[in-house]
């Protein structure tokens, strides 16, 4: 009896550190792939080009599955675009030309296991925020990269009426005409004016303007919104040292006692 007992210990205990999981991030460059235990922690990843095709695509996840050799429990995938949850698919893509997309299904048969799918900056809230929930509770996330978008978590929970909001869109003036946020204010944008990127950017007085254009959009979401803290992600946001002492004073400009900085 106590022989079999300790088997079945150890056999639990062997079962236990094998659960993996799935986490695959599909971007307009690249797609990484990775298994993680149920701690987090990455045991395995690769990366490809992420094909124009989504058949190609399909045949290169399945070979990067493969070179993972593990069996999942479950998974998640990021994708940058519009999420249809309850048929599990992807509407349309930001910077891919899929539309409509059966993607959960898809994985779900390469994979052999449970998959969920998800925006991609809906997801990078989702982790920010579980970061600091002992501090925060409303967690306005926004991500500044090749073009812009935001999450809202409110008690470490993805906000469900705000489940699809695409700041980058909102419509602001900019140089006398009306423009969407990610126009004048992503990382597309700063590469278009400066010819440079965020990364090697080093003057103080374009900083300055960038920050405005920042400023502006972050001033309305605050309105609306009201979060007690914000992240900025992205690749731009990667760099927010240079730019946190312009960017909190222009934001200070536009304080009022109704729309108090978090």
């Amino acid at each position: 009896m106590g022989a079999t007992n300790a088997t079945s210990l150890l056999t639990h205990r062997y079962s236990i550190l094998k659960v993996m999981y799935l986490a695959v991030d599909i971007g307009g460059t690249k797609t990484l792939v990775a298994s993680m235990s149920k701690s987090g922690e990455i045991t395995k990843s690769s990366k490809f080009p992420t094909p124009r095709d989504y058949e190609q695509f399909l045949t290169e996840l399945t070979e990067h599955l493969n070179g993972l050799e593990q069996d999942f429990v479950r998974g998640v995938v990021a994708a940058p675009g519009k999420i249809d949850r309850k048929h599990g698919r992807v509407i349309a893509f930001g910077n891919i030309d899929w539309t409509n997309v059966p993607l959960e299904a898809d994985i779900q048969k390469i994979a052999h296991c449970p998959i969920q799918i998800e925006n991609d900056t809906k997801l990078a809230g989702l982790s920010e925020a579980i970061n600091i929930i002992h501090e925060f509770k409303k967690c306005l996330y926004v991500t500044i990269s090749t073009g812009i978008s935001n999450a809202l978590t409110v008690n470490g929970v993805l906000d469900p009426d705000l489940i699809d909001s695409e700041s980058g869109h909102m419509l602001l003036e900019h140089d006398g005409k009306l423009r969407t946020w990610e126009s004048f204010a992503s990382g597309k944008a700063i590469v278009a004016k400066y010819g440079k990127r965020a990364s090697e950017i080093t003057n103080k007085s374009d900083w300055k303007a960038i920050s405005r254009n920042i400023a502006v959009g972050l001033i309305d979401l605050m309105a609306v919104i009201q979060p007690e803290v914000i992240v900025i992600g992205g690749g731009v946001g990667t760099h927010f040292e240079k730019f946190k002492e312009p960017l909190i004073e222009q934001l200070k400009r536009y304080e009022t006692p109704l729309v108090p900085l978090p």
